[in-house]
């Protein structure tokens, strides 16, 4: 049996440094999750467009996760199989962090909003490049007993870093007097601010885990009896999206539903609660108002990322006493039920008992579906195929980006609020399906 076969458990401290990364990531993910909408609206975005600038981020991570897969299950350099992907994500990310809200300076070529939307594709491609090989790295470095803890704590630190994240223009706003308002045109100074930080922090928080992760060595791999493939490039991706396992595609309808979800979260949450809660119109994207109701979102995103941090915690607990399938299915309710109720709410204050129940699934949609996966993959295959389930997140993401919007304009006649409404029941679909997959490593209570 070789060591790959028989992985060393790790320690605690050895598993949170090797997730670190993932803190930075999402602290950017949380910043342009929060105010890329409402930086385009600035920029001169209609609200029921958001959507299409939106299809960017899937787009280019349906595009690079594969690629990225791919290609990090066949390098070995001196920083080892993923650390060299996720170093120079990073650095492209921290420097489109750094260009997002200074989009109007740069664009003397097309109008800003060409320049921003590019920027957000530039961007989520860094992030993508980023992110793809942490999934690998825990599933390749962690026995089968320990994933679900890698998993989570990947988690907790997600949300850890989307609470800081969202909650910076916020806190410069109200707490050191930094500009909330600008010119038209313009993007307020708190959120310019916040952005170059969140450069800086992803920037940091990647250095920490090429430093102190070590990977298994090319030999260790060499010794397991799954061949890599014989094929090469574009034609084994596709090999290898034809033969996944029946768990990727069961976990597929899960992830369809629950990633619609999400993304009608993020593109339609701060046009919906601006109107819807606070009030507002469209036509009020300048006014104090507007931005204080932005804000107020990056806040709730961040209520719903620490729930999801402390949550996390308890994962794996809950998943060796129910099982990851019913675990998964509850959480996900719990998010379907907290969207809904954003509807009955007129009160600002009242949305952060919605964002529990999103925390939850959350917290969730990040663990369970890969920690279910990857007792399901070859090792000498895991890059690729992290990356190919990548897939079953981004396509219901663009799916959602082209006809979001014209949902939004010509079904809920511009209330973007129905959006939320929609999200949450997908999530309720979403739970149900869960019961269709097959979990080999739960058998164990893995």
């Amino acid at each position: 049996m070789s060591t790959l076969t028989a992985k060393p458990h790790l320690s605690f401290w050895q598993i949170w440094n090797m997730s670190f990364g993932f803190f930075g990531i999402q602290f950017g993910f949380a910043l342009q999750n929060g105010n890329a909408s409402r930086i385009l609206q600035t920029f001169g975005a209609d609200v029921e467009h958001l959507s299409w600038f939106w299809l960017a981020a899937p787009l280019t991570g349906m595009i690079v996760q594969p690629i990225i897969g791919y290609f990090s299950d066949r390098t070995w350099t001196a920083l080892g199989r993923r650390r060299p992907y996720f170093l120079g994500g990073s650095i492209l990310a921290s420097t489109a962090l750094m260009l997002m809200p200074n989009a109007a300076v740069l664009a003397y070529l097309l109008p800003p909003l060409y320049v921003g939307a590019g920027i957000l594709m530039v961007m989520d491609a860094s992030f993508n490049v980023a992110m793809e090989p942490f999934r690998a790295l825990v599933a390749d470095l962690l026995p089968s007993d320990q994933r679900t803890l890698g998993f989570s704590v990947q988690t907790f630190l997600i949300g850890l870093g989307a609470v800081l994240g969202s909650w910076l223009p916020y806190i410069f706003a109200e707490f050191f007097g930094i500009a909330k308002t600008a010119d038209v045109g313009a993007i307020p100074y708190n959120v310019t601010l916040s952005f170059y930080i969140g450069a800086a922090t992803f920037l940091i928080a990647i250095l920490w885990t090429v430093i102190t992760t070590k990977e298994f060595p090319p030999e260790e791999y060499k010794k397991e009896p799954e061949q890599i493939g014989q094929k090469k490039g574009l034609s084994q991706i596709l090999t290898d999206f034809a033969r996944m396992p029946k768990t990727m595609k069961q976990l597929g309808i899960v992830q369809f539903f629950s990633w619609f979800a999400l993304f009608s979260m993020w593109v339609f949450s701060t046009p919906a609660i601006a109107t819807h809660v606070y009030g507002l119109s469209d036509a009020d994207i300048s006014s104090a108002a507007y931005q204080d109701a932005g804000n107020w979102v990056g806040i709730i995103f961040g209520v719903y990322n620490g729930v999801s941090a402390i949550y996390a915690l308890f994962l794996p607990a809950i998943a060796l006493k129910l099982g990851r399938k019913l675990t998964h299915s509850i959480s996900l309710t719990a998010g379907g039920i907290g969207l809904i109720s954003i509807y009955f709410i007129h009160d600002p204050t009242l949305l952060i008992f919605s964002m529990v129940g999103v925390g939850m699934a959350w917290a969730s949609i990040l663990a369970m579906p890969y920690a279910i996966l990857a007792g399901s993959i070859p090792p000498m295959k895991m890059g690729i195929y992290m990356g190919v389930f990548n897939f079953f997140i981004t396509l219901p993401q663009i799916f959602n980006g082209i006809v979001g919007g014209p949902i939004v304009k010509y079904v809920y006649n511009s209330k973007a609020i129905y959006s939320l409404v929609m999200a949450g029941v997908f999530l309720l679909i979403a739970a149900l399906s869960v019961r269709f997959v097959e979990d080999k490593d739960d058998l164990v209570k893995a």
